[in-house]
């Protein structure tokens, strides 16, 4: 038995405080400095730190891994079940009141799916060990195998752009902490590969919440596909959480210290509790906070646009955009004078019919997502509501149009310039980097890496 304890050395002790937004952003390019990739290890440190006395539920032994994973999966089994008995009977969404909640969801989570997979990254310089196989064919299905249509981050860039939700890089930086996490650990495996792949047992089980946003994307006329993906290939007989819990159980028994190694292994795991999880970020949004936002965004640039002739509360539109702090006092006084009224079809106030449709006065100043979040609030929408799912209306849609192979508007892009079998992958892992496997190149160099590994 050869002992792979060698190919890592102890985390760095000091644990220098560095910002969420501004490491992800510096590791996600093609190819980070050495400067980035250091403040990632000590990023690392300090969330290891920050982690350390939060709760672990993984079994005390490697050998029990398996057994843990099916016990979760029936749990979320049971509990999705319980859901979906609870939505027969009418009860309301219980993630997403309105569209417009969902889609602030989908910006919210942004910056952990647009780096999603990006911690194994590392793994791919141990190609040639057998050990770490599931580890990089879980980082090459992420990548799609180097099919768009099926590469996570080419899907949920698409997603984005769909719903006009691709503005999220002004989030908070508490946004940024799992994805900054997972870009580390994607750039430091040498140092931290008991926490890596401690970090991905944990990532690939599956989650409850993961099938009941799907669920409820799809009912609000949102492409569930990027998440019901994930459900499928996360599964614990044959996907992404079997994987892992064999990965860890190999590699922990080829150590020479493998008890030490699995208590890292456990650290590692507890990085998946840190940032915003999915039920903060749900339970964070406000429709109306949130639509002040946007309407002192639009006070920065639209003052001093306005005609005289309209008074609010003794106030003309000028004047109350002149102090973006009193967005909500004017969103109040528009309803007060009956521009806005709520709870009624928004077609009967007279400020959304300036700003949507075709002949608006102040059409283009709010983008259709805004317009969603405006639209909402008026209705005062409260989850019972059902619409066409995203589902049945592809259906419709195809019935109307040629029969296409795919999902709409993904091919695979250029030709490979060579065959799979010449290529040596050492050569191809710096096209695969997380800034990188979702362009052309890295593409191309996903499909020759994935042929070798899997010939």
């Amino acid at each position: 038995m050869v002992s792979i304890a060698t190919s890592f050395i102890a985390p760095p002790n000091e644990a220098t405080p560095v910002s969420s937004a501004a490491l992800y952003r510096a590791l996600s390019v093609p190819k980070p400095s050495r400067m980035a990739r250091e403040d990632g290890a000590r990023y690392l440190q300090a969330q290891l730190m920050r982690a350390q006395d939060l709760p672990c539920d993984m079994p005390a032994c490697p050998d029990d891994l398996q057994a843990w994973v099916t016990t979760r999966v029936a749990d979320v089994g049971e509990r999705y079940a319980a859901y979906l008995a609870e939505r027969k009977d009418g009860a309301p969404r219980r993630y997403f009141a309105t569209r417009s909640h969902a889609l602030n969801f989908i910006r919210a989570v942004a910056p952990t799916k647009l780096v999603d997979g990006s911690w194994l990254y590392g793994t791919l310089a141990y190609w040639e060990r057998p050990a770490f196989r599931p580890l990089i064919l879980t980082y090459l299905e992420e990548l799609g195998d180097g099919d768009p249509a099926m590469n996570h981050v080419t899907l949920y860039q698409k997603l984005l752009a769909a719903h006009d939700c691709d503005d999220w890089q002004d989030l908070s930086d508490e946004h940024f902490v799992q994805g900054a996490i997972q870009l580390a650990l994607g750039y430091q495996t040498e140092r931290f590969l008991p926490e890596v792949i401690g970090y991905n047992l944990g990532y690939e089980q599956l989650p409850l919440h993961l099938l009941i946003s799907a669920y409820e994307l799809n009912e609000l006329g949102i492409d569930p596909y990027y998440f019901t993906l994930h459900v499928t290939i996360d599964n614990a007989a044959t996907g992404h959480a079997r994987k892992a819990a064999h990965a860890v159980a190999d590699i922990a028994a080829q150590q020479d210290d493998p008890a030490g190694f699995y208590r890292r292994v456990r650290d590692g795991y507890r990085l998946n509790d840190l940032g915003m999880d999915t039920a903060s970020v749900i339970a964070g949004f406000d429709p109306e906070r949130a639509l002040i936002a946007v309407l002192q965004e639009k006070a920065a640039v639209g003052r001093n646009m306005h005609s005289d002739y309209c008074r609010f509360a003794g106030k003309t539109v000028n004047e109350w955009l002149d102090n973006p702090e009193d967005a909500g006092r004017f969103l109040h006084e528009l309803e007060r004078a009956g521009w806005i009224k709520r709870g009624s079809d928004p077609q009967e106030s007279r400020f959304w019919r300036l700003i949507s449709g075709a002949g608006a006065e102040m059409f283009g100043v709010f983008s259709p997502r805004e317009q969603q979040l405006l639209y909402d609030w008026i209705t005062r929408a409260d989850g019972h509501g059902r619409g066409m799912t995203f589902r049945a209306a592809a259906r419709v849609r195809a019935a109307r149009e040629p029969v296409t192979r795919g999902r709409a508007g993904m091919h695979l892009v250029g030709a490979d310039t060579a065959t799979a079998a010449s290529t040596n992958p050492a050569t191809l892992i710096d096209a695969l980097s997380p800034g990188s496997h979702h362009s052309v190149q890295g593409l191309q160099a996903t499909r020759k890496f994935s042929a070798v590994l899997r010939g």
